[in-house]
């Protein structure tokens, strides 16, 4: 007799995941992670050791993000980490076209897209939580200076 919930998995993870799984932020960063993991199959040896396994971890760094930030009360600090990462994935997707490994420019296409619409819904997440565009926010002083100070 399995314990537990599905597959011996406790049953609060269960429903934690349950209550991740009907983010569309969720389920867009679940589908770059399965992309990815198809697309680099593709890349030449070269390549897949180095640019698409930064590509999968990637990916998974910010599926992993958002069920964590989905789970905290103060959702900001992870939810700029997610806006980090997805730039950085951004990045490894651009410099993956120019040294062409992918297949075709459909397949960078579509990633990137993913990426793009990753990175707006975290925005639209961070901005409901208060926070706009995040840290930037915070190095602007709140009152101008006064006249004649440096």
């Amino acid at each position: 007799m399995i314990r537990g919930g599905l597959g011996g998995c406790p049953p609060d993870f269960l429903a934690f995941m349950a209550q991740a799984e009907h983010l569309p932020i969720y389920k867009a960063s679940y589908d770059l992670c399965l992309y990815l993991e198809q697309v680099v199959r593709n890349f030449s040896r070269y390549h897949k050791y180095t640019l698409g396994a930064d590509l999968r971890e990637g990916a998974r760094r910010v599926l992993k993000l958002v069920v964590r930030a989905n789970s905290r009360r103060d959702k900001a600090p992870l939810l700029v980490e997610v806006r980090e990462e997805v730039e950085q994935l951004k990045v490894v997707l651009r410099l993956c076209q120019d040294v062409k490994a992918f297949a075709n420019f459909k397949a960078f296409e579509h990633a990137i897209g993913k990426a793009v619409e990753i990175a707006k819904q975290n925005e639209g997440w961070l901005k409901s939580q208060g926070q706009g565009h995040g840290e930037s926010r915070r190095a602007m002083p709140e009152k101008p200076a006064a006249p004649g100070v440096p």
